[in-house]
């Protein structure tokens, strides 16, 4: 029988086998990190092939990161049933391929950014950065430079970004200051700050607010173990997320470029250091523009030195731009239909992405494989990629299919994550330091307006005192209480206050002597 994983020779075995796939299909899993592709029209496979894949990463001890968007690969955490018409297929396809059929549960961790169906899943802004905020709101050019600019800024005045509401308190005082910006970092307009402050809010009303704040999640949980030596399944609840991809394909494109960021230099190692699945991969490039999809080239050229191994799954290798196609050495296409002419051309383009078999055409070939079997072309030893082949994919060991929440919600409740990540945290950052200072400023305002309100009530009592000398009758009102309270502006005089100050400049004078007397006695007196 063949063995699933065969660590010595460093290999998972994919499939093959029996008269008709007579060559077995392994995967070297020290050129995993050359990444992958699998590809195939809808019901023809795809899923099982990724399960199967997870599956064969863990046991060999790679941990696996995938997003389930069908809400079909909980059952990764439960053995497969031995029973049934499904089982009875897959035990036909087992002997077929030469392999024991040996059902077993594997270690899995839902996460979830809404906190509902796993543990929830964060980054702050700081993290993520102006780029991939700028095109998961779908900002302009002039607009992305808006948000470069309150970034700079925060950075500069020691302004932490953890989550959307910080991001925002910080554009109102970009909008405030924006004379004072554009004179050192170029054109601030108020109007690309309402637009930005726009997205924010639809992007808040689809849920993205929950993906920004504390903790945030530390790859470190993502690459773990379990007891037995084998890799943790991290599956990402992405149901409801689907329903924002924009929000979808921007979280993975942050994780990867986490990982890029993070993990250092490994060269080519034996097994990779994490799995990676992006699972309806057209959606990472739909409406990207061009310097975002060369960032992702360059990050999945880059990326394998780190140890990482990407898979990226779509209906059709057209999804995917041929310069990230290029890097994708591993191969698994299941069946695509060629109905239209442009399904044909699409046909003839992908058959020829592989290295050609005498034995059959690759394009018929595609074209005639049946559910659970593709057309495969894996590196081989020096990462020569491997003649095309027909290949029966070996089924999983785990349970096809979802499980009920109950057993989900028991399986959060069990890990190790949900003390960490279970409730936010609100640390002190942009908001509350913009805040404060508002407040200083108020109080500052305030003071100096109490201060000056003091200021003229004493000039006022001065003027007072010198007037008696001339006239005792003479009164001077008290000043109002709005006044006395700062409630106007320290500088703005009263009525009482600026007579004051011209009765000031008279009172040397005899005519100035007879001005008193005469005016402040005829008008305060009866008063």
């Amino acid at each position: 029988m063949t063995e699933i994983v065969d660590l010595a020779a460093g290999t998972v075995f994919l499939g093959g086998g029996g008269a008709d796939h007579a060559q077995p299909q392994s995967l070297l899993l020290k050129y995993a990190n050359r990444h992958g592709l699998i590809a195939g029209a809808t019901g023809t496979g795809k899923t099982v092939t990724l399960q199967t894949l997870a599956e064969s990463f863990s046991r060999a001890g790679v941990p696996v990161f995938m997003a389930d968007v069908k809400g079909d690969l909980g059952g990764i955490a439960k053995p497969g049933l031995a029973e049934g018409k499904l089982h009875e297929s897959f035990r036909k396809r087992a002997e077929q391929i030469g392999m024991a059929l040996d059902y077993q549960a594997f270690p899995v961790t839902f996460w979830d950014i809404w906190g509902e169906r796993g543990h929830p899943v964060r980054t702050t802004p700081a993290e993520m950065g102006p780029l991939l905020l700028s095109r998961l709101m779908g900002l302009t050019d002039a607009q992305e430079g808006v948000m470069n600019i309150a970034f700079r800024v925060a950075d500069e005045e020691g302004m932490a970004l953890l989550d959307l509401k910080d991001l925002q308190a910080m554009l109102v005082w970009v909008g405030q200051n924006a004379k004072a910006l554009s004179l050192k970092y170029g054109n601030v307009s108020t109007a690309s700050v309402g637009a930005i402050q726009r997205a924010l809010m639809v992007l808040e009303n689809e849920g993205g607010g929950l993906l920004f704040g504390e903790p945030a999640l530390e790859l470190a949980d993502m690459m773990r173990l379990d007891a037995s030596g084998q890799g943790m399944i991290n599956i990402l609840s992405a149901e409801k997320l689907m329903n924002a991809p924009r929000l979808y394909a921007t979280f993975l494109l942050w994780l990867m470029s986490e990982l890029f960021e993070q993990l250092p230099e490994v060269g080519d190692p034996d097994k990779p250091k994490i799995a990676f699945f992006f699972d309806e991969a057209h959606l990472l490039f739909d409406d990207a523009p061009p310097a975002l999809v060369d960032k992702i080239e360059q990050v999945a050229r880059l990326i394998r030195s780190k140890g990482v191994s990407l898979w990226f799954i779509s209906q059709n290798p057209a999804d995917l731009p041929e310069s990230v196609l290029g890097q994708l050495g591993n191969r698994v296409q299941h069946a695509l239909r060629a109905f239209t002419a442009k399904d044909q051309k699409a046909l003839k383009l992908a058959a020829q992405n592989y290295r050609p078999n005498p034995d059959f055409d690759t394009a018929e070939a595609i074209q005639a494989v049946g559910t659970g079997e593709a057309v495969t072309s894996l590196l081989e030893a020096k990462g020569v990629p491997g003649i095309v082949q027909r290949t029966l994919i070996r089924p999983p060991l785990s349970q096809l299919g979802p499980i009920p929440d109950a057993e989900r919600a028991a399986i959060n409740a069990a890990s190790s994550m949900a003390q960490k990540y279970g409730k936010t945290l609100d640390r002190e950052s942009a908001a509350e330091l913009l805040a404060r200072r508002a407040e200083t400023a108020a109080s500052g305002s305030a003071d100096a307006g109490a201060k000056g309100a003091d200021e003229d009530l004493w000039k006022m009592d001065r003027e007072y005192t010198r007037a008696r000398r001339y006239d005792p009758g003479v009164q001077i009102p008290r000043e109002p209480a709005s006044r006395a309270r700062g409630g106007r502006s320290a500088n703005s005089d009263s009525i009482a206050v600026t007579f004051g100050k011209s009765l000031a400049r008279q009172l040397g004078t005899k005519t100035g002597q007879a001005l008193v007397r005469g005016v402040l006695g005829s008008l305060f007196r009866g008063k």
